[in-house]
């Protein structure tokens, strides 16, 4: 973590291709997780890609985090990573690893963020991808939900041990 917000609430970026289906919903999981349980946390979501900067998530994210988690996330919207974002999260969770190799690529000297896969947090799951519901169905956004709320929910008890 980086020392200079050892006394803050750690903060985290959630990242994918986009920022229109896995990151959003990554980040509304932890959000929601972390509110549960009282968790003092600061969480955002961004792409490595510049597609859709300024857009609402996908309509089947929406869909899925409304329903499945009781979260509204109409009102994010996407953005692309920067280079201040390897300054100023502590935690950058990869979607995927062509995602996390693309941040890697990124990262600048002095950065002390720390980089990995959103489900390495998940004990069997090290090294896997979130599922990318994109080109999927409502289904799939279903399962992605379920992937990134188990993931967060991993991590946050990381977190506050």
């Amino acid at each position: 973590m980086n020392n200079s917000k050892m006394n803050s609430a750690p903060s985290v970026l959630m990242v994918c291709l986009g920022n229109i289906c896995r990151s959003p919903l990554a980040e509304a999981a932890l959000r929601q997780a972390a509110a549960n349980s009282g968790f003092a946390i600061s969480i955002d979501s961004a792409g490595t890609g510049d597609w859709h900067i300024g857009s609402s998530p996908d309509p089947r994210a929406c869909a899925a985090a409304l329903s499945l988690g009781g979260v509204d996330i109409r009102d994010l919207r996407a953005r692309q990573v920067c280079s201040s974002d390897l300054y100023q999260f502590d935690f950058i969770l990869a979607m995927d690893s062509a995602n996390l190799r693309n941040l890697e690529a990124m990262m600048p000297e002095g950065s002390s963020a720390h980089l990995s896969l959103l489900l390495d947090y998940v004990p069997g799951a090290e090294g896997r991808s979130v599922a990318d519901p994109y080109y999927g169905s409502a289904a799939d956004f279903e399962i992605c939900w379920e992937q990134v709320k188990s993931a967060t929910e991993h991590f946050l008890k990381k977190l506050e041990q």
